[in-house]
Order: C-alpha cells, then structure tokens, then sequence
C-alpha cells in the first residue's frame, strides 16, 4: 500500500480498517487469532480435520470398487479389521470418510472462490461507481437475498446435472449476494476517506484508487467473511449430495449420508455408517465458524468493542 501523501488528515484511530494502516502489520493477526478463544479453537479444529482428510487418504487408500468378499462383511461393526466399520456393500468406512472429507472440502473451496470473487466484485464495483450501476447491481443482489437458498440450489443441480464441477457452481453462484452487500457498505465509508479524496484529486485512476487504496484495505474483511462463506459452501453441498444430488460417482460425507440411509443402515442399528460422515461435516463447518467470527471480532475494531 502507498504512503499517504503529505498533509493529508489522519483518520480518527478506531475506526474500522484504518486507510493509515500498513498492510505489513497485519501479521500480528495470527497472534491475535491464536490468542482469542474461539480462533484457537477453531483452528485445532480445522488443523485435525485438514490433517485427517488430506494425509488420511495416502495411507488408508479407497478403492470404489472393492466390494466385500461375503455377505457376513455387509454392514459389520467396527472391529480390528475395519476401524469404523463397513458399509452396505462391504467397503471400509474410515477410508471412506478419509476420502469423502476431501471431496467435501474441494467442493466447497471451489465454490467458495467463485462466490468471493463474484461477490466482492460486484460490491466494489458498486460501492465504488455509485449512480445507476449501483442501484442496477444492488436491485440483483436483492432478488438472489430473497430467494430461499437451498430450494433453489436443489432445482439449479437438478436442471444442470450432478458433477462436482456443476455442484461448485450452484453453490458459488448462490452464495455471493452477502459478500457483495458486506463489500459495497465499506467501499462506501472508504471511498470517503481523506487519502482517498486527495488521491482522486490528483489525477490518480479508478483502476490505482481501487487497486492501491480500497482493495488492501478490504482485504482483511473479504478474509474474514470468506472463512464463513467456506462453512456454508461445505454445508450447501453435503446437504446437496445428502438429497441425492451430488455426484455419485465422487464420495463425499453428503454421498455417504444418503447411501447410509437409502441403504437402511439406521434400521438395522448401524450407527458406524452415519456417524463417521455427520461428525466431519459438523468439525468442518463448527472449525470454519469459530475462525471467521473470530477473525471479524479481531479485524473489526468496531465489533471488537461490541463484544
């Protein structure tokens, strides 16, 4: 971020996201996330799962197609053979749950990256243009508000098809109007600012004043509502993939739900199938919860003092 020109007025400390900041400083957040209660908690939270799902799959490999050499193995509680059970066909359920986490996670980080970007996009560009841009954008951003998410997600997967690409895009392309309306409401306060009123007054571009002086500084808010737009995407697409509507041929710990229960494994007591599945899609979205509100209270100061 560029110094402040000379003479420019100093914005009044406390505000939220100081113009006056070095970008260089905010690496005292990971001190101060490590130091509140809830970001540590949700970043041992997020570290176990993250650790499960990514190194778990390498030395417990999953191979869709080895079905159970016997009836007896259908459906068979946990034992020193199989951790965590098996499922109705026989296939080991920890290795499942190892691969499923990865879906699940990939899936939602995908999504999540299209709604940040569609989101903080138009926002900027509202907050920033104004005029009739804005009440275009604003009036869009609206309608997507009121719409009820997930039965429109459901019927935007069912018309399109079921992949993991299609079920990133549905989720994405629903999951922007928030970040959009959060963006355009500090772009709004920020374009004020004295540094950038001088900065404009001395000929500087939309495209500098964007790139140079708003965009840094929503950096840090664009983070912050990132982490929980990423525990909405994972809930969106087990939710999905739990109706059926996921890709079947990908597992995730959605696919898994929904065969644990087309399959009756609940009927006959077979907790081991629905458990495994459930617990990591609540450790995910409850880990990426605790970190984003942890990191808006940390970078807001305005929240800050509300807590």
């Amino acid at each position: 971020m560029s110094s402040p020109v000379p003479g420019t007025p100093s914005v009044p400390e406390g505000s939220a996201y100081d113009l006056s900041e070095p970008v260089r400083m905010r690496a005292r957040w990971l001190r101060a996330l490590w130091a509140d209660r809830l970001g540590r908690s949700g970043l041992l939270l997020l570290g176990i799962v993250l650790m499960l799902v990514l190194v778990g799959p390498i030395l417990f490999p999953f191979h869709p197609t080895s079905f159970g050499a016997s009836s007896a193995s259908i459906l068979q509680g946990p034992s020193s053979r199989h951790w965590l059970g098996t499922d109705e066909l026989g296939r080991d359920i920890l290795r499942q749950t190892l691969v499923g986490g990865r879906i699940s996670l990939l899936v939602g980080v995908s999504a999540t990256l299209i709604a940040i970007v569609l989101g903080a996009g138009l926002g900027l560009a509202s907050g920033y243009f104004a005029g009739w841009r804005d009440a275009v954008i604003m009036r869009v951003t609206d309608f997507f508000l009121v719409l009820p998410t997930l039965p429109l997600i459901v019927a935007l997967a069912a018309l399109f098809g079921q992949s993991l690409v299609i079920t990133s895009l549905v989720i994405g392309l629903t999951s922007w109007p928030q970040t959009a309306r959060i963006v355009r409401s500090q772009v709004l306060s920020l374009r004020e600012r004295p540094l950038v009123q001088r900065v404009r007054s001395l000929g500087a571009t939309d495209a500098r004043i964007i790139g140079s002086h708003l965009l840094p500084n929503l950096l840090p808010l664009i983070f912050a509502n990132l982490v929980l737009v990423l525990a909405g995407a994972v809930l969106a697409e087990a939710s999905l993939s739990f109706l059926g509507l996921g890709d079947p041929v990908h597992v995730s710990w959605g696919t898994m739900l929904h065969f644990a229960f087309s399959s009756g494994a609940m009927g006959v007591g077979a907790w081991w199938y629905v458990l495994p599945p459930g617990l990591g899609i609540v450790a995910l979205v409850m880990g990426f919860s605790l970190l984003g509100h942890s990191l808006e209270r940390i970078l807001s100061p305005r929240s800050r003092e509300a807590s």
